[in-house]
């Protein structure tokens, strides 16, 4: 069930994977122990004390970008380790080069950059845990898929705790994640945000591409308005009329944010007022390729529309979460980050 949901973007991942090797031979690094030292750069898939590619602007961007360093935006990347057959084990390598290369000219490149007018960018590097642990299949695979997340978010919060130490010096704060990010994510905010000190430093959370229960903070809940600050957005994206089988099996009504709106009272937007999607090229943004209308804890697009479009069958558009909406998306965050000022 949860396999059909997520087939196309482990098909997609499996073959693109080819693509990175070519960087590969830049990331030299090697962990003496096997653990990150965020003490070291080479532990950072972004930081803005080194050039990385959440650094690239779309060239119709370049123009008139200008950059922000008021604010700090805390980006915790989904799943490079996607082969299932789990050649590393349940967690992938801090230091493997083709992983660390596809994390950064993947996710990095097409997601974390949609923040980087907005703020100051940190995404640390940590040991993912493999796509399969989303789908055990014995008891023994759920006690090591438990045991994997639990890794992998260990290194985050070391991380997060590092940064906070050395690097945040009182700057409000975005958190942004896509998929296992966003599992890893809604941990971090729990722990170090819902009720504590640090809430009063949130702008937003922009935490996609897993469900997010709406009962899941007890102060800090779901944004409303396109300038509310202090809350979560979320969304997963799935063709128009589609709701995969381990949505419908959802015993709540995840959070869901149109990515256009950004308003709970308008829950829909035609693809005419979606500006900027950054697809394979990304030096060129595409406008009125998808729509957003929210349904019960998704959000529904008709089918996106850019050449080659024939050929894109699947319902699942997880891989496109931050790609359809990007100008729409750096937008938002502008204008929360001017709203959280004025307070």
């Amino acid at each position: 069930m949860k396999k059909t949901a997520v087939f196309f973007l482990m098909i997609f991942l499996l073959s693109c994977s080819n693509k990175y090797h070519r960087f590969a031979s830049n990331y030299t690094f090697r962990s003496n122990d096997g653990k990150p030292d965020y003490a070291n750069l080479d532990y950072w898939a972004a930081n803005p004390l080194k050039h990385n590619t959440s650094d690239s602007v779309p060239a119709p961007l370049l123009k008139n970008y200008h950059r922000d360093s008021s604010v700090d935006i805390f980006f915790i990347y989904p799943t490079s380790y996607t082969n299932m057959k789990m050649p590393f084990g349940w967690n992938a390598p801090i230091d493997n080069s083709e992983i660390n290369a596809k994390t950064d000219y993947s996710s990095i490149l097409y997601q974390a950059s949609v923040f980087n007018e907005a703020g100051r960018i940190f995404s640390p590097r940590y040991r993912q845990a493999n796509l399969k642990a989303y789908f055990p299949v014995t008891k023994e695979d759920t006690t090591n898929a438990v045991a994997a997340f639990d890794l992998a978010y260990q290194d985050i919060k070391s991380a997060f705790e590092y940064y906070l130490q050395h690097y945040n010096n009182g700057r409000p704060i975005i958190i942004a994640s896509h998929s296992q990010g966003t599992t890893h994510a809604k941990r971090l905010l729990k722990e170090f945000f819902d009720g504590k000190p640090l809430q009063k430093k949130l702008v937003a959370a922009y935490i996609v591409g897993i469900f997010v229960q709406p009962d899941l903070l007890t102060n800090i809940k779901a944004c409303e308005t396109p300038g509310q600050t202090g809350c979560i957005c979320s969304w997963r994206t799935f063709k128009e009329g589609y709701k995969p089988p381990f949505v419908r099996e959802e015993k709540f009504t995840a959070v869901v944010t149109n990515p256009i709106t950004w308003s709970a009272t308008n829950p829909t937007a035609l693809r005419n007022e979606n500006k900027g999607s950054v697809l394979f090229n990304f030096n060129k943004l595409y406008s009125g390729v998808a729509d957003a209308k929210t349904e019960e804890g998704v959000l529904w697009t008709r089918k996106p529309k850019f050449f080659g479009n024939l050929f894109y069958t699947s319902k699942n558009y997880h891989i496109a979460d931050y790609n359809f909406y990007y100008l729409s998306i750096r937008n938002n965050v502008e204008e929360r980050i001017k709203e959280y000022f004025k307070k």
